[in-house]
């Protein structure tokens, strides 16, 4: 019935000259998927993703990509458009993503973002500081530093070289951390003090909505997604990429947990149920970083009509 109320509604909301980037945000399995898709229906518009690990071609089951009965019902940007072998950053994405809004927005007067990943998100809505180009010797010396000697390695050079940074960023994370250190060696100065982090103007507006469950709820969520993904063929998917396991693409929940698995040194039940916990974490980590943005107003995923109301009233009243 909220449905139907909601789709009632959706017609007038598109009546102002403004553009409207609608960000659709929130951990993952909380339902980010089927209530864009829904929105997107009402509002006659399309979807871009901001889930990085949704990007890469050769890895769909383990990122709960968008199948192609979903693909089919409303255009998807960014889903499986390059390769776990291609470069790539929030930099790129930062340009790829504003040059289909200026596209979508020709023809769609609000686009939708949703995703899981609040440096990209970010990236979108307030542009990130124009830092130096990598330079490519110096990321394979950093590369390389890191395949032979670990993560631990990557820490101790950026405590020393950036400790204001270092207590900051997640230490888990070598991509952030070779970045940083790409940056600390390459300009001779610390990463932190060329982050400016000032917002870039934007010529569209900027919609936030988070979605949220009750903890238990969520956890239980990710537990039966992590069964239907082993069902539909996970083991498999992660087997095919096993000799690209040094990548930083599969540096991820859902594909890591299993490595050990193939080596011999786990149970498959053991991966499995690594890959819950580590889920798990994620989503408390990524409430951790969305919580921090007080400009996002929260629902639960079954609020439709609430939500399409909401956008309603915020289209007009920016107007």
């Amino acid at each position: 019935m909220r449905a139907s109320t909601a789709a009632s509604t959706a017609n007038p909301m598109i009546i102002d000259p403004k553009q409207y980037l609608l960000v659709v945000t929130g951990p993952t399995a909380v339902g980010k998927t089927s209530l864009t898709l829904q929105l997107a229906r009402f509002l006659e518009t399309e979807i871009i993703s901001a889930d990085s690990r949704q990007f890469y071609q050769e890895m769909c089951i383990g990122t709960a990509r968008p199948g192609e009965k979903e693909l089919h019902l409303v255009p998807h940007h960014f889903t499986g458009h390059i390769s776990i072998r291609d470069e790539y950053n929030v930099s790129r994405f930062e340009s790829d993503a504003l040059n289909l809004l200026g596209r979508l927005f020709k023809h769609h007067k609000i686009v939708i973002m949703t995703g899981g990943s609040g440096l990209y998100i970010n990236a979108v809505c307030h542009g990130i500081d124009d830092l130096p180009d990598p330079d490519d010797t110096l990321r394979e010396e950093l590369k390389t530093i890191y395949d032979r000697e670990g993560i631990e390695s990557l820490r101790a050079k950026l405590r020393i070289l950036d400790p204001v940074y270092y207590s900051r960023v997640d230490v888990a994370n070598p991509k952030r951390l070779l970045r940083a250190l790409e940056v600390c060696i390459g300009t001779g100065k610390p990463y932190s003090e060329l982050r400016k982090n000032e917002p870039k103007p934007r010529n569209f507006e900027i919609i936030r909505i988070g979605l949220t469950r009750e903890k238990e709820e969520l956890n239980r969520r990710i537990n039966d997604r992590v069964d239907r993904m082993m069902k539909d063929g996970l083991l498999a998917e992660v087997e095919q990429l096993l000799p690209y396991r040094q990548f930083n693409a599969l540096n991820t929940v859902g594909y890591k947990e299993f490595f050990p698995y193939f080596s011999g040194e786990i149970s498959l039940d053991m991966a499995i149920a690594n890959v819950k916990t580590h889920s798990r974490r994620y989503a408390k980590r990524q409430m951790t970083w969305f919580r921090k943005d007080g400009n996002i107003t929260w629902f639960h995923p079954d609020q439709v009509t609430e939500i399409l109301n909401f956008v309603r009233q915020r289209s007009l009243t920016s107007s």
